[in-house]
């Protein structure tokens, strides 16, 4: 028998999940997500994507700024359901809302728990030079993604692969997997296992003073940092041009042959020296441009090898 559940998620990340729920048939009778929010240059009031593809889908969508307040709580209780599926979600569950539902609240994670709780495991985990990851679903509790593991899946991550792309790869088995968690609720049979105090570590922020990419780091590190953050927030140098400064994000590199000063150009196809190795950028991004590969992009802007970027 079909569950009658609350959706809570926010990014694109929650949105397959969210879409296979209801091709399972589940009721859903709300689904929370964060409240629009100023963005672009016009800094417009910009509907979440969850809450696009609810409204298209003609779902109830509820925006609270907090789950503190004792009248929200009461109205999430009030809705009867089962359980609570949180992808993303983006606000902190106070103990009332975890409990309020028949069966709590299930959580999907896109980490390997207990490795990398918190905000950004995707990121974390490729800046780490992991090569596995997977998602997880779990039944909530008050701490920071500590509650036992019901279902886990996991997903090789590939030596070039960008967090974009694995984002892609784990939304789509996240959804496949809370599909599994909820046909084995409706059993009876979902069994959730305490996760390991060993190999806890924590997948904060990215925050923007750590974006810029530091040549003074080996090859691998600075690879790895690239694709962690392509295609958002993106990584960066600057570079001097003829008009002043300008920042270039890349989004593709790999790792290339020889070796020189850090940040040191070494050739004609911009591969750039580090303090161990050297990378060649293969994809990058001018401000206010369209991405472009290495060879168009110096088409437009000449680096000479010998050249030193800062």
């Amino acid at each position: 028998m079909p569950l009658r559940i609350i959706f809570m998620g926010t990014p694109d990340f929650a949105v397959p999940c969210l879409s296979e729920l209801i091709g399972a048939g589940h009721e859903v009778a709300s689904v929370y997500t964060q409240p629009p929010r100023a963005a672009g240059r016009g800094q417009k009031e910009r509907l979440s994507p969850v809450h696009v593809f609810a409204q298209n889908t003609g779902l109830p969508v509820v925006t609270p700024r907090s789950l503190k307040d004792a009248a929200v709580q009461r109205e999430f209780a009030a809705l009867g359901a089962d359980a609570a599926v949180v992808v993303a979600y983006g606000l902190i569950l106070p103990k009332p809302v975890l409990e309020a539902s028949g069966h709590g609240c299930l959580n999907l994670h896109g980490s390997l728990l207990p490795r990398w709780r918190g905000a950004a495991p995707i990121q974390r985990a490729i800046m780490a030079g992991d090569t596995e990851t997977g998602v997880m679903v779990m039944r909530m509790d008050e701490g920071l993604d500590t509650g036992p593991v019901c279902l886990a899946e996991r997903v090789a991550i590939g030596a070039n692969e960008t967090a974009g792309e694995l984002h892609d790869t784990l939304a789509r088995a996240g959804a496949d997997l809370m599909v599994r968690a909820l046909a084995a609720l409706e059993r009876g049979s979902l069994v959730c296992t305490r996760q390991a105090r060993e190999g806890v570590t924590y997948a904060s922020k990215i925050e923007k003073n750590e974006t810029r990419i530091r040549w003074d780091r080996p090859a691998a590190q600075v690879h790895n940092h690239i694709r962690a953050l392509s295609p958002f927030p993106g990584a960066w140098f600057e570079l001097e041009t003829n008009g002043g400064t300008e920042r270039v994000k890349v989004l593709r590199s790999a790792i290339g042959a020889g070796e020189g000063v850090p940040g040191e150009v070494l050739d004609e196809q911009l591969t750039i020296a580090c303090a161990k190795g050297a990378v060649r950028l293969t994809r990058l991004q001018r401000a206010g441009r369209k991405p472009m590969g290495g060879r168009e992009f110096l088409r437009g802007q000449a680096i000479a090898p010998g050249t030193r970027l800062e």
